[in-house]
């Protein structure tokens, strides 16, 4: 159960980051959903030209595996929605600081630079923004499998 809740948790979080970068991106102008997508600087995989929907896929990817990750966490012991948001907070943490790197490894992405402060404080907005979802969808899930018990 707690495999299938990390991965609805991770689905509808990474769904919801992939798709407020995205219009971010089209809103502003700011290249920060190229830079979630890009996978150009890693050997084997950045040498095929994805589809974004498969670049995507890849991102989800990830979200799925921090969804899995956050629900065993917080299945640890009962925490309140605050601890809750607290840990999300923690475990997300270094998705803020993954900005730099990947600015900073893209090869042939037109994606900001490292030093771009307009760029990153998007991508924070937007990390934030995924981390406050965990601790939410999760209190939803809870909630939902109370009712149906």
């Amino acid at each position: 159960m707690k495999i299938l809740k990390g991965l609805w948790i991770g689905f509808w979080s990474g769904l919801i980051l992939g798709l407020l970068m995205k219009w971010m991106q089209k809103v502003t102008g700011v290249r920060i959903y190229e830079l979630l997508l890009n996978v150009d600087f890693i050997p084997t995989i950045g040498q095929v030209d994805w589809s974004e929907l498969t670049e995507f896929v890849f991102h989800l990817i990830i979200s799925l595996v921090i969804g899995i990750v956050y629900v065993y966490l917080a299945k640890r012991r009962k925490y309140t929605f605050g601890q809750l948001t607290i840990l999300s907070l923690i475990l997300t943490l270094p998705t803020y600081l993954l900005f730099f790197p990947l600015s900073f490894l893209a090869v042939e992405a037109d994606v900001p630079s490292p030093t771009d402060i307009e760029a990153f404080l998007y991508w924070i907005l937007a990390h934030l923004t995924y981390a406050l979802l965990l601790p939410v969808l999760y209190k939803t899930f809870e909630r939902k499998n109370a009712a149906s018990q």
